[in-house]
């Protein structure tokens, strides 16, 4: 057997300057025999590639091409953050991710937003849009006919002079400036006070801004309303006092004072001041209670719990009940009433939040707090489905039966009688009277303000019967402790 030839002369170089342009790895696992472990892992481990060489001009060429991409990505990046800090909806956008992200990570830590950036949050939210309503309804207002443009300026209702304000919880709301002023105390908006306005209905409102539509009550509205296609609702007149809250003045002096707080149900929508359901009310406690009452109505349409707890605490510094009404409807929990009559959402942390701090409020003063749930017209003539309203609202306020009433039963039972009547007479009841439905409206009529007073009034007087009676009580048990030894 032969042994390895030697290499010719000159061939030994060759073969030694071929090994030295090897790659370095290449090199490495040529040296010696690799270990069965090194093997594998070399299959684990990618082996670097050799870079091609490229012409230097065409290396410039690709330098000059990247700059380029990421100068444009730089100059669409600054546009959109530009775009984003100028246009409203780009700060409002930008804003609620921010609290968002910040509200997300709170959670994950096991920690609840705070008050404070809550209130922000919808502080925001409130801000954009009612700018965005009000950027709309000048474009709206182009379409309304010259008769009814001048309507809407006798009412204060044109772009330069409306009132676009938050209400019904999550919604805009545009109202009369000749009727209403802003309030950027927590109420958002209130009534004017000494300043009587009429009802009219039928006017075509455009855009999708709620219109709660009030005219001064002057000798030119009939002008006002003609050649509209509008009509004044007869015996609607609505007059405010000193305070700005609809009624007469109250009465500082009466022995028995209360406070109702609550939206357009005891505003009294389409009802003359002296049937509004706060009036009811005043004038059953007189006959239960054998003496004066006054009863302030802090009622505004399109108020919700957050405005309800404003209100009280405005009132009661200078007006102390002796008990608090809390008058609620299903848009109080989403602005879309159905959203929670129906079940299909509502906002009820906040809810909760809102109702706690009237619960608190009162009972820090022992004032008896009743919440009462306004009977929806739909739940009477159909399906009541009571489970998600009122019954939704009762868990949201948190209390017992004593100080939660729903007066449905009540409104049912009437309205039987009523169309018990109308039946022996041979005159069917046609709608329901105990509601505005002689206009298409689902507020309580003047019978049905009659019938909530008289229900609301049997509670408050039994509530007030059993304070003065737990306070005789408690009177009788300190003078006994301190009564002189050897006394009767």
């Amino acid at each position: 057997m032969t042994g390895p030839s030697n290499p010719r002369p000159g061939e030994q170089e060759v073969v030694s300057k071929a090994i030295e342009e090897l790659p370095l790895w290449l090199k490495t696992t040529s040296v010696r025999r690799r270990s069965r472990w090194e093997r594998w892992a070399s299959r684990l481990t990618p082996r670097p590639r050799e870079r091609q060489g490229v012409f230097a001009f065409v290396e410039r060429a690709r330098r000059v091409e990247r700059a380029f991409k990421l100068a444009i990505a730089v100059i669409t990046l600054a546009l959109i953050a530009g775009l984003l800090a100028f246009l409203p909806s780009g700060r409002y956008l930008a804003g609620w991710t921010a609290t968002r992200g910040q509200w997300a990570a709170l959670r994950a830590l096991g920690t609840e937003p705070g008050r404070e950036s809550i209130n922000a949050d919808w502080a925001r939210r409130r801000e954009f849009d009612i700018r965005s309503a009000t950027g709309r309804y000048r474009r709206t207002f182009e379409e309304y006919t010259e008769a009814q443009k001048g309507l809407l300026r006798h009412a204060g209702m044109d772009p330069d002079h409306v009132l676009i304000r938050w209400g019904n919880f999550d919604r805009t709301v545009m109202l009369p400036s000749t009727i209403y002023q802003a309030d950027d105390s927590g109420r958002s908006y209130r009534m004017r006070p000494r300043v009587r306005s009429i009802w009219v209905r039928n006017f075509p409102v455009k855009g999708d801004v709620k219109a709660f539509f009030q005219i001064p009550d002057s000798p030119d509205a009939a002008k006002a309303v003609e050649r509209t296609g509008v009509t004044i609702v007869e015996g609607s007149s609505h007059s405010t006092n000193s305070l700005g809250l609809r009624g007469p003045e109250p009465d500082r002096t009466a022995p028995w004072r209360g406070i109702v707080l609550g939206d357009s149900y005891m505003q009294g929508l389409f009802v003359a001041d002296s049937q509004t359901p706060t009036e009811c009310l005043k004038r059953d406690l007189a006959k239960r209670l054998g003496g004066r009452v006054e009863v302030l109505n802090t009622g505004h349409l399109g108020y919700s719990p957050e405005q309800y707890y404003y209100s009280l605490v405005e009132y009661a510094r200078d007006f102390p009940p002796q008990f608090v009404v809390v008058s609620l409807f299903a848009n109080d929990f989403a602005g879309d009433l159905n959203v929670v009559i129906e079940g299909r959402g509502g906002d009820w942390d906040e809810a909760k939040y809102w109702l706690g701090q009237i619960r608190d409020f009162c009972a820090a003063r022992d004032i008896p707090c009743i919440y009462v749930p306004a009977p929806w017209l739909n739940q009477l003539e159909g399906p009541q489905r009571s489970g998600y309203y009122p019954g939704l609202v009762s868990n949201a306020t948190e209390t017992n039966a004593l100080m939660f009433l729903d007066p449905i039963n009540d409104f049912a039972d009437a309205f039987l009688a009523v169309e018990a009547e109308g039946l022996k007479r041979g005159e069917p009841v046609k709608g329901n009277p105990l509601f505005n439905g002689r206009i298409g409206d689902g507020h309580f009529s003047a019978s049905g303000c009659e019938i909530w007073a008289e229900r609301v009034g049997r509670r408050v007087s039994l509530l007030l019967d059993r304070g003065m009676a737990i306070r005789a009580g408690n009177e009788r048990n300190w003078r006994n402790a301190h009564a002189p030894a050897g006394s009767p």
